[in-house]
């Protein structure tokens, strides 16, 4: 077993995390399964088979964390400087001059100016590449950070099962807004999306509601990251578009399609997750990928009849 590192912030937000599980977390699930309990009839109760599974979850994670805690070696911050990246420097990478913050913006603004009139690789292409090997170069910089284990494990698969409701607000506000500007602004976003050439030929300021279209985009995928993780956030704006491709021709029904595609597949995967005893990421990431294969299916089934 590799060992690990914890600053001591980290092993203080950690301890803050299991007394909040052990305590509050506890009190709440053991709640609502004595409510669902009083329902009746188990075995068809949903909220009986979701307060399990998080029950589940929970438990292991306060064994995770105890685990972690027991054998976690502390290390103060500093010692080796300025110029020196040591077990326990707290690092930020930040261009000159500019906030981090500001990374989403530039990321925008370099996927608007990468817009051609006539690419040779589709943009999409360039923009999966991009999020691949930014995950990639994630992954690297955590295994070597104290902690890195925790934030990689986050990283990857997110904690959907412990999201209060400050959270949930917060995304719905933002998801809001994002959705409203996008409506206001569908027009142009869709004649650019269906036909980039005649966009820019028509004079359409293709490069400015590309930096709007990825700059909105961006602020919602980091904020979707920090929940359900990288590998679902990617199948999440993926699978149910690409389904609503196979299966419609309107717009208006693709996201029909896609809508439908999405909510199904994550109860599907959050069911199968708890009747066999599964990671919740991992198992919708799976079912979006089954998802995909049964509408491949439907479309050739329809073709030929």
């Amino acid at each position: 077993m590799s060992e690990t590192y914890l600053t001591p912030e980290g092993a203080a937000r950690l301890k803050a995390e299991l007394e909040e599980l052990t305590t509050t977390k506890r009190a709440e699930i053991r709640d609502r399964l004595r409510d669902a309990i009083k329902m009746g009839d188990l075995s068809e109760n949903a909220d009986y088979i979701m307060a399990k599974e998080q029950q589940a979850f929970l438990e292991g994670r306060i064994l995770e964390l105890q685990a972690i805690l027991r054998n976690a070696t502390i290390v103060n911050n500093g010692g080796g400087g300025t110029d020196v990246v040591s077990v326990g420097n707290r690092v930020t990478v930040q261009a000159p001059g500019e906030d981090p913050e500001t990374f989403t913006l530039v990321g925008a603004g370099i996927f608007a100016l990468t817009r051609f009139r006539k690419p040779i690789v589709p943009q999409e292409a360039l923009i999966g590449i991009v999020y691949a090997v930014a995950a990639a170069a994630a992954i690297l910089v955590l295994s070597r950070a104290p902690e890195g284990g925790e934030e990689l494990k986050a990283l990857l698969v997110g904690h959907l099962l412990f999201v209060d409701w400050p959270e949930i607000i917060k995304v719905l506000v933002l998801y809001s807004a994002v959705g409203l500007i996008h409506w206001l602004a569908r027009k142009p976003l869709l004649a650019i999306s269906q036909g980039p050439e005649r966009a820019f030929a028509s004079g359409l300021r293709v490069r400015w509601w590309d930096f709007l279209f990825y700059a909105t985009f961006g602020f919602v995928v980091t904020s979707s990251v920090e929940m359900a993780g990288v590998l679902l956030v990617f199948s999440f704006l993926i699978v149910p578009a690409v389904c609503g491709v196979l299966l419609a021709r309107s717009i208006g029904t693709r996201l029909l399609v896609g809508w439908v595609v999405g909510t199904l597949t994550s109860v599907a995967g959050a069911v199968a997750s708890y009747v066999w005893d599964l990671p919740t990421g991992a198992t919708v990431v799976c079912a979006f990928g089954v998802s995909l294969a049964l509408c491949g299916v439907l479309r050739r089934w329809i073709q030929a009849g």
